[in-house]
Order: C-alpha cells, then sequence, then structure tokens
C-alpha cells in the first residue's frame, strides 16, 4: 500500500533515476541596479524633471525661453544634487541644440523646405523633452538624441 500513495516522481526516484526540474521553476538572476542606472532621491528626480519640462518655456518666450528657464533650474540646483547636474546639462544642451535646428529650418523657410523642417524640430523637441521628464521623474538618467554636447 506504501507504493499506492508514492507519486510518479516518487518512483522515479526510486529507481536511481535522477530527474531535472522545469526550466520554468528556476528563478532568474536579479540584476543589481547600480548608481548610474536610477536615482533614488525623489527630491533630485522632481528638480530634473522640472529642468526638462522648463525646455516648454520656449512657448512663452520664442528662442531664449526654452534655453534660460531649464539654465536657471540648473544653476541653483546643480550643487544639491548630482542628478540634477547631470540631467540639467542635458535639457539645457538640448534646448540650444534645437533652437539651432530651428533657426536654420526658419532660413530654410526662404526655400520652402523650411516648413516641413521647423515643424518637425517643434515636434521632436516637444517628444523628446515629455519623453525626458517622464524618466527624471522616474530616476532614469536619459540622454537625448541629435544634442550637440555644449556644455560637458
Amino acid at each position: 500500500m506504501a507504493k499506492e500513495e508514492e507519486t510518479p516522481e516518487a518512483e522515479e526516484n526510486a529507481g536511481g533515476a535522477q530527474t531535472e526540474q522545469p526550466a520554468s521553476t528556476e528563478q532568474p538572476e536579479a540584476v543589481p541596479e547600480t548608481p548610474e542606472s536610477k536615482e533614488i532621491n525623489k527630491d533630485a528626480c522632481m528638480w530634473a524633471m522640472i529642468c526638462h519640462l522648463l525646455g516648454l518655456a520656449g512657448i512663452v518666450i520664442p528662442f531664449v525661453g526654452n534655453i534660460v528657464a531649464p539654465l536657471v533650474v540648473w544653476q541653483i540646483k546643480k550643487d544639491d544634487y548630482p542628478f540634477v547636474d547631470e540631467q540639467g546639462k542635458e535639457a539645457v544642451n538640448f534646448q540650444i541644440s534645437m533652437t539651432i535646428y530651428g533657426l536654420i529650418s526658419a532660413v530654410l523657410t526662404f526655400i520652402c523646405v523650411g516648413f516641413f523642417l521647423l515643424a518637425a524640430v517643434v515636434i521632436v523637441d516637444l517628444i523628446f523633452l515629455l519623453i525626458a521628464a517622464v524618466k527624471a521623474n522616474n530616476g532614469y538618467h536619459y540622454r537625448y538624441p541629435l544634442t550637440i554636447r555644449f556644455i560637458k
């Protein structure tokens, strides 16, 4: 009767054969997060997000507001939080780059290509700015594409 209570796995093990556990039951290795991958300090995340979002000040004061506003916040908070220092540089560099691209597109409107380029610059600026703000608020170190690194 003892044999009837045993499970099929127990019968296989009783015969001396070892069974392998299915791969699905194994736990995947946890990848440790490094300090470079994510910021923990919520205040630093908030200020970094504000640096990115202040690029929208260019709507109120074109060609200047989008650079000056993140620059001011970055200069005020860069000594308090290294994350804000890094993300503030990214935000200012990106806004300077987008302003240069916008000015080049404005000049090219005289040959009709600039209208499309200017619209593309505005859309790219808005999309990447919002992505960077969300990433910074979540604590991730974000690097803008299409950016000329003026401030290192």
